[in-house]
């Protein structure tokens, strides 16, 4: 791609995610770095867990931004009950003329938004057979590949305060997400204005402004943004120091961190940074765009010791003390 041609992309995926924001902010009030993000895992391809209080308006987020990019959605509340087949499909006797055949009932994962809702809250068998989907983005039944339809992108939630009836995801699922965000609680003014706009007589309607091809040209856009060998070396090195088995392993690495994050890390990292300097209207990765998105990244992917705990030493914690003592080139800024 030339540099006149890289210019004119990098200027339409920024005014591309202008629409969209300014389509979802008639419904969806502050909460803009987890807009940023989830609109980043939209261009990328990749898949987000967001985590937060029930109430925070994380299904609303997801159904608003399905309704904007016309795109096919559908919800999957997540129970202890529920199976992998009700996910997946199923396939069913069917007799026509006389003939008796099995046919394949497709379940809600051949949709291209899935809102997976309380993802913690059914046994991991279902919760495997969801993220094998993610990953190979087709499901097989009775020996046949059935594809999913491209652009297709997971929005799981989780609730934190609830433990009891819980199924935490193991640590190579969690793997499969590109973000964990956190969506937090809303400033005053912020919920000021949700309290008085929902509470009233005019509900705003978002319109719909792009297909599902125009996110596939975008992500295929994306993948064109340059990174430079320092910038690919600063995340890897950011990614490598969580790691405590390393020799070269950080005094508090040891300590504090259990295991740290593999080789999808770093992908994700440079792949996500790729979309947030497109998003900003730049065509080259920046050490500020893996810094600003290392905690969503690497919060999922390193799990903490007993000392931590017993510290009370968060995640997000360890995340910040790597970003402060792994170096960064100065060109890379």
């Amino acid at each position: 791609m030339d540099s006149s041609a890289a210019t004119v992309s990098a200027e339409k995926v920024a005014a591309g995610r202008e629409r969209i924001l300014s389509e979802l902010r008639k419904v969806i009030v502050g909460q803009d770095e987890v807009v940023d993000q989830v609109l980043i895992a939209l261009f990328t391809g990749g898949h987000c867990l967001i985590t937060g209080v029930p109430g925070l308006a994380k299904t609303l987020l997801i159904k608003t931004l399905a309704d904007i990019l016309d795109l096919d959605f559908k919800r999957i509340q997540f129970t202890p009950d529920i199976m992998p087949s009700d996910i997946t499909g199923t396939e069913i006797l069917d007799e026509e003329q006389g003939i008796r055949r099995l046919r394949f009932v497709k379940g809600p994962i051949f949709a291209q938004i899935i809102l997976a809702d309380e993802i913690n809250r059914t046994p991991p068998k279902t919760q495997a057979a969801l993220l094998e989907a993610m990953q190979e983005y087709h499901v097989t039944a009775g020996g046949r590949e059935y594809a999913l339809e491209r652009p297709f992108l997971v929005l799981a939630t989780q609730n934190p305060i609830e433990l009891e009836g819980t199924y935490p995801l193991p640590e190579a699922q969690l793997d499969r997400f590109m973000f964990n965000i956190v969506m937090d609680y809303l400033s005053e003014d912020d919920e000021v204005k949700v309290v008085t706009g929902t509470t009233g007589t005019v509900s705003a309607k978002p319109l719909r402004v792009f297909t599902g091809a125009d996110i596939e040209a975008f992500q295929q856009v994306v993948r064109h943004v340059a990174v430079s060998d320092e910038v690919a070396r600063y995340t890897v090195r950011l990614v490598d120091a969580s790691r405590p088995t390393r020799p070269y392993a950080k005094d508090f690495v040891r300590k504090w961190v259990k295991w740290g994050a593999g080789l999808r890390a770093s992908q994700a990292l440079i792949l996500a940074g790729k979309a947030r300097a497109l998003l900003a209207g730049r065509f080259h990765v920046s050490i500020g765009d893996v810094r600003a998105l290392a905690p969503s990244v690497l919060r999922h992917r390193v799990t903490t010791s007993f000392y931590a705990d017993a510290e009370q030493v968060t995640v997000d914690g360890v995340i910040a003390r790597l970003i402060e003592t792994v170096p960064a080139p100065k060109s890379g800024l």
